[in-house]
C-alpha cells in the first residue's frame, strides 16, 4: 500500500491565494462596467444642445408637423439611431410649441391627428390634447414639451436624451 503525502503548508497557502487573487480578478473584471453601468448618468452632465430646425418662413400658422434633429445623446457613431425627433407647431400668434414623439406611459411614439387635433399612442390608447395635456388612457403626465426659440431666423430647439418617463 502507498501513503499519500499530506500537501506542505506553503503549498497550500499559495494555491490559497491564487484562487483568491484569481477571484477578485474576476469580479473587477464583471464588476467595474456592471457599476459604471449603474452609476454613469449620475456623473454624467445632462447633454443639452440647440438644434436648429429651419427658417421660421418654413413653418405655416397652426400647423403640427414632425421635425428631425440629432439627438443630444448620441454619440459620433451612431448614424442614423442617432436621430430623434419632436412635434413642432406654430401657434397663430406666431409662437412655437415642441412636444417629445414619446408617450409618458411607456415611451411608445406619439401619432398627431390634424383634423382631430389630438396626439395618439397606439400602444395602450393614451390620448393628449393639442396642449400636450392627457384626455384619455394611461398616460400619467403630459407630453415632455421642449424649449424653443427664434435665433437669427432660424427655429431652434433646446434637445436633451429621449425623454421616456
Amino acid at each position: 500500500m502507498s501513503e499519500s503525502l499530506p500537501a506542505s503548508p506553503e503549498r497550500r497557502k499559495l494555491l490559497a491565494r491564487l484562487s483568491i487573487g484569481v477571484g477578485c480578478i474576476g469580479a473587477a473584471l464583471v464588476g467595474v462596467p456592471v457599476a459604471g453601468f449603474l452609476l454613469g448618468p449620475l456623473f454624467e452632465p445632462v447633454a443639452r444642445k440647440w438644434r436648429a430646425l429651419g427658417p421660421v418662413d418654413s413653418f405655416q400658422k397652426g400647423e403640427t408637423i414632425e421635425v428631425k434633429f440629432a439627438d443630444a445623446s448620441s454619440v459620433a457613431w451612431a448614424g442614423v439611431t442617432g436621430q430623434t425627433g419632436a412635434w413642432l407647431r406654430r401657434e397663430a400668434d406666431g409662437q412655437f410649441i415642441a412636444f417629445a414623439l414619446n408617450c409618458t406611459h411607456l415611451g411608445c411614439p406619439v401619432r398627431w391627428l390634424q383634423q382631430a387635433e389630438l396626439f395618439m399612442c397606439p400602444c395602450h390608447g393614451g390620448v393628449y390634447y393639442k396642449d400636450g395635456a392627457v384626455a384619455a388612457g394611461p398616460p400619467p403626465k403630459p407630453l415632455t414639451r421642449y424649449r424653443v426659440r427664434v435665433n437669427q431666423g432660424q427655429v431652434e430647439i433646446l434637445t436633451t436624451p429621449t425623454p421616456i418617463a
